[in-house]
């Protein structure tokens, strides 16, 4: 590695592309800066990892794996590739983390972290197989582990339960785990004292519930219940692209991803207006998971849709499945305010949630973004099958796991799922298909959006301070039916009760 060489490339990229360092770029450039006059490689790539491993436990993940980068141009070893598949699975790059353990492991086959990363990538994209032969390695290395030996058996029953499924699958149609589900027969105590549900959802009993959240109570399991076999026959109904039409002076506001942070939902009606038919949002996926207050914040939603099923529209995101959902905390916070039972109904129910919508048929929303064949048009995805977990491949998995990027073309992404696409894509596909412009969510940005392919992309994430340590803003997009140019607006956290993100996360998916 060479400082002269990047600084080099830097000055001829902003000549000929005008680009402009980033904040990064410089703060990494003052670091290598201090390490220009080691002449030997090793010591000075163990210097820059020192240097890494700082930004990492201070949780700036990004300039973690631009210095593991840098140390490893300089002399790569098995524990710098590890540290940066590390870094990577921490922002969810499980592509990348796979390579990454991958090249650790080819260095040294000894080396027992690099077997978990790799374990803990391939877990996060559902591949529990080729997980469970990493964790036996593990266990084999390391036989007095207790953390290994849980690990491995926590995967092998997982597996074997797949398994175990796959075998008693038949031609019947599964039974809905609604069908188990006897509302009449559950009481309400008398000790209850959140709100009552009789008929249907009205705004006093969203009001009440809201307050009773922020209490850090529940409401009754039977009126829980009951929400979730109402919302589940209205998702049923739904198309998997949903057709949105906004009125010439209406306000519509589009909202990225929300993560359980359940008191940052509340700041944007405070900011923005409670739902409303005058006051219509779209909540474009990835509503649970990381922050402890998914269940609240699930609820809210559900409730605001069935009291206003044409005005409050919900896509589905990466994180509505059951393989997320038991990673990263969702499934565990069910079964720990309500039961087993009802895990099981989230995860029926996310398969019916729409992937996508066309509002006035000029702007297209969609979670992660467009895809890796040429040609998809609105018509394909309509036909598109969506009643399953997510695939690896197809239209439904690049909707819910792409990535727009600067370059033309498309690449394999980093999540190891999706694709990446870039401007020439967006442009050509926007053209085909009549489209104004693409709004997703799906990534944390600074300033809760960015714009990319000159306009023709929007990124919006709504989680601020994600998980808690992020440091950036939220935002969410406004627009007009006779004016679809997006407005943003960006906001910050707000306090929230002290329990921290990922509270209900299994153990099985604990990084090591």
């Amino acid at each position: 590695f060479q400082l002269g060489s990047r600084s080099m490339f830097q000055a001829v990229s902003s000549l000929i592309f005008g680009n402009e360092p980033s904040k990064m770029d410089i703060e990494v450039e003052k670091v290598l800066a201090a390490f220009i006059d080691v002449q030997d490689d090793i010591e000075r790539s163990n210097k820059i990892k020192d240097r890494a491993n700082e930004f990492f436990k201070d949780q700036h993940y990004d300039m973690a794996i631009e210095l593991y980068t840098a140390a490893i141009d300089s002399a790569p070893s098995a524990v710098l590739f590890g540290n940066r598949s590390m870094a990577y699975l921490k922002k969810e790059l499980y592509g990348s983390a796979l390579n990454d353990a991958d090249n650790a492991l080819a260095i040294d086959n000894n080396y027992i972290k690099g077997y978990y990363r790799r374990a803990t990538a391939n877990m996060a994209l559902g591949r529990f197989k080729k997980a469970l032969k990493d964790y036996e390695i593990a266990k084999k290395h390391s036989p007095n582990d207790k953390d290994a030996l849980a690990k491995y058996t926590e995967c092998s029953k997982i597996v074997k339960r797949i398994n175990f499924e796959k075998a008693i699958a038949g031609d019947d149609k599964k039974k809905s785990v609604v069908e188990s589900i006897n509302i009449n027969d559950m009481e309400v105590e008398s000790s209850y004292d959140g709100p009552h549900l009789e008929e249907a959802i009205t705004r006093d009993f969203i009001d009440k519930m809201i307050e009773h959240f922020k209490a850090q109570k529940k409401i009754h399991r039977k009126y829980a219940f009951k929400i979730l076999i109402e919302i589940r026959k209205w998702f049923m109904a739904q198309p998997t692209l949903v057709d949105i039409s906004v009125p010439d002076d209406n306000k519509f506001t589009i909202c990225g991803d929300v993560h359980g942070q359940f008191y940052d939902l509340c700041n944007i009606f405070d900011l923005n207006g409670a739902p409303s038919e005058k006051n219509p949002y779209l909540f474009n996926g990835d509503f649970v998971d990381r922050g402890s207050f998914s269940v609240e914040t699930i609820f809210t939603m559900f409730a605001y849709k069935l009291l206003l099923p044409n005005h409050f529209f919900m896509s589905r995101g990466n994180h509505e499945s059951d393989v997320m959902n038991k990673m990263y905390g969702f499934e565990g916070e069910v079964k720990n305010k309500y039961s087993t039972q009802m895990c099981e109904l989230f995860t029926e129910l996310f398969n019916y949630l729409p992937l996508c919508h066309l509002i006035n048929q000029k702007v297209f929303v969609c979670h992660g973004g467009l895809f890796k064949q040429e040609g998809v048009t609105l018509e394909d995805i309509r036909k598109t099958e969506r009643v399953r977990q997510p695939p690896d491949e197809g239209i439904m998995c690049d909707l819910l796991w792409s990535d727009p990027y600067s370059l033309n073309g498309r690449a394999p992404s980093k999540r190891g799922v999706g694709c990446q696409f870039g401007p020439d894509v967006s442009e050509k596909w926007c053209k085909d298909n009549g489209i104004d412009y693409v709004v997703r969510s799906h990534e944390v940005k600074v300033e809760g959006y960015e714009e990319h392919h000159n306009g023709r992309v929007y990124t919006v994430f709504s989680a601020p301070n994600y998980c808690d340590q992020m440091g950036n803003k939220g935002a969410f997009i406004t627009i007009k039916g006779n004016n679809l140019t997006p407005r943003f607006t960006s906001f910050s956290e707000v306090p929230h009760p002290t329990v921290p993100p990922m509270a209900y996360a299994s153990s099985l998916f604990g990084f090591m």
